[in-house]
């Protein structure tokens, strides 16, 4: 059940559903889902770790919280945390099967025309540079028996929403909704068909109108752990994603 209204904890994050085992939030571009190791760092995790403990005094049950999945430190939107770990066990074990949607809005450089389509190929992350990369897979090839070692099948649906100008370069407000969860599957994707996300220098972007990257965890949907309910939570598109293809540049 709710607990209630939207809670905003600092500027960075908001936390939009709340029960006994689950915590949603939005996060923002810019914050890491969790510590890379360096000293002081500020996630996701630690901002909502340090609340529930604050909340639960020091002697109070339920003090922790605990990842279920990642978003990219620049993608922003929805995120469950666990509050034990028994639940974190539990849906990390059984995310493909409990999870029905997982949808994203980015916005793509260049125009495209099609309105809607599947991406599939083969991922490949190479061990130096820790960057993925997209291989065709050819006729014959199956999604559990990939060609190669260490490459994943990846599939992603996508709808073209709306096109765009934005500072004489053309832009596509784009929806994905994964089929399968492989790292940045959705950027290197976009790169592979030519048209990279706005902001991801890493897989080709040469434009950063938003001053981020241009993704966002807009729409999630799981079966409840516990209590078997379809659990159903939705963000809002980023103001900055709209701009850059409402044709009116001043608009904010």
């Amino acid at each position: 059940m709710r607990k209630g209204p939207e809670k905003n904890i600092g500027e960075a994050l908001k936390i939009v559903f709340e029960d006994e085992w689950l915590i949603v939030v939005e996060k923002p571009s810019g914050l890491l889902t969790m510590s890379t190791g360096r000293p002081g760092e500020v996630t996701a995790y630690s901002l909502l770790n340090a609340t529930v403990k604050e909340r639960a005094g020091k002697k109070g049950r339920n003090n922790r919280i605990f990842i279920v999945h990642r978003l990219d430190r620049d993608t922003s939107g929805l995120l469950v945390f666990a509050k034990d770990e028994q639940t974190k066990h539990v849906l990390q074990e059984n995310w493909e099967e409990m999870i029905s949607e997982r949808r994203y809005i980015a916005v793509l450089e260049g125009k495209i025309d099609s309105e809607e389509g599947w991406i599939e190929s083969w991922l490949y992350e190479n061990p130096k540079t820790l960057k993925m990369h997209c291989y065709a897979m050819e006729a014959g090839d199956t999604a559990d028996n990939p060609p190669r070692n260490g490459w994943v099948y990846a599939s992603t649906r996508c709808l073209t929403m709306k096109t765009g100008t934005y500072s004489g370069t053309r832009y596509t407000m784009t929806e994905f909704c994964l089929e399968t969860g492989r790292k940045n599957q959705l950027r290197i994707h976009s790169s592979w068909i030519g048209h990279p996300i706005a902001g991801d220098r890493k897989y080709g972007a040469t434009t950063d109108p938003a001053g981020r990257l241009a993704l966002h965890a807009a729409g999630l949907t799981f079966t409840h752990p516990y209590t078997g309910k379809r659990m159903s939570f939705r963000s809002n598109i980023p103001r900055s994603f709209r701009r850059l293809v409402s044709g009116r540049e001043d608009e904010r």
